[in-house]
């Protein structure tokens, strides 16, 4: 298996659609891979790691994303997503296509600087290869 890095990563605004497509649409994929994302990697970290980390990486994203806005105080994993599938439908497909791909870069960046790349990419590889949708946005080979 083929170690993989952030480095790695690369943004893939195909795999949400093409800039001029449905926004509705990349927002589903988006959250339907943060669902992926939650039930891949809770059994390791926990639902409240899990909402830790999702919380995380938007803080980080959120410099070059600013509409992309933190939970709730009280604000659980479900709730998150709900806020994140309605920020995303109210940006512009290619706004919101660069932002989700961001967050999810952010969030491998976080996940591998905590468990290494090896072990992050052994609890997300089934997620980009079997996603029905392709990796939301997220290509991790190289």
């Amino acid at each position: 298996m083929e170690q993989q890095d952030g480095r790695g990563l690369t943004l893939n605004l195909e795999r949400f659609g093409a800039p001029d497509s449905d926004v509705l649409h990349i927002a589903t994929v988006a959250v339907s891979t943060w669902t992926d994302i939650t039930q891949a990697i809770a059994p390791v970290v926990g639902a409240r790691g899990v909402f830790a980390l999702y919380e995380r990486s938007l803080h980080l994203t959120r410099s070059q994303h600013p509409w992309l806005v933190p939970s709730q105080d009280g604000a659980d994993i479900r709730t998150a997503l709900a806020a994140l599938q309605t920020l995303l439908a109210q940006q512009d497909s290619a706004t919101a296509a660069a932002g989700a791909a961001a967050h999810l870069q952010a969030f491998y960046a976080v996940l591998s600087s905590l468990i290494g790349s090896s072990l992050s990419d052994s609890l997300l590889r089934s997620i980009w290869e079997n996603s029905t949708n392709g990796p939301a946005g997220l290509d991790i080979s190289r």
